[in-house]
């Protein structure tokens, strides 16, 4: 039988922090599409405190979830257990976009692992339900292990490749909601954690310490 939590305390914790992938829910406030977005890298979620949540996005193919942050707020966060023991826990809130420019994104950026490239945002929940259920029909599962891949693509990508992303499909969802402002920053202006290096673009591809 579900339970609703009054907090996020320590043994929600770490069943958050074993989970290998997380399901982010949204939707516009009138008509459109509701959108499921799946999330890997254990390192990109983060509890910061027993009401509050975030994560580090990373660039990708379309910005549902940001354009409907921008639109509403509304979100809800789902953790899934494909393990031994079954279970599903559900944080309803609302949530706003931090974007890499601004002094809080680099208070958030300590939370977050840091070799992660193509970063887009960060995203910071206000958690106002926090609800577990049964999960015993989700099978049991596996991880063989994180696909780089992403990481990979975005170290490949130019200036230009994101630039036209952001005036692109990243401008504004499928139903035409804004997404990213036309001067959200490049990726090579964020200054990474690991070790304060800033990452810059070389002879356009490869990123490297500068």
């Amino acid at each position: 039988m579900g339970k609703v939590f009054e907090r996020i305390d320590d043994k929600l914790r770490a069943f958050i922090a074993e989970q290998p992938m997380f399901f982010l829910g949204t939707a516009p406030s009138v008509g459109g599409r509701v959108n499921v977005s799946p999330k890997g890298y254990r390192d990109t979620f983060a509890v910061l405190d027993d009401h509050t949540v975030a994560y580090l996005d990373l660039f990708g193919s379309g910005s549902e979830t940001i354009a409907h942050l921008r639109d509403n707020g509304r979100i809800t966060v789902m953790f899934c257990s494909f393990g031994r023991t079954a279970r599903i826990l559900r944080l309803f809130g609302t949530g706003r976009v931090v974007r890499p420019d601004s002094p809080e994104f680099d208070a958030l950026r300590a939370h977050f692992g840091s070799g992660h490239t193509g970063l887009r945002a960060a995203v910071v929940i206000s958690v106002e339900r926090i609800a577990d259920s049964c999960g015993w029909s989700v099978p049991k599962l596996d991880l063989v292990e994180e696909r780089p891949i992403l990481d990979e693509a975005h170290t490949r990508r130019t200036d230009a490749d994101f630039a036209r992303r952001i005036a692109g499909d990243n401008a504004t969802s499928i139903d035409g909601l804004p997404a990213l402002e036309p001067d959200h920053p490049l990726p090579s202006t964020v200054v990474r954690a690991d070790q304060g290096i800033e990452v810059t673009a070389i002879a356009g591809s490869d990123r490297l310490p500068r």
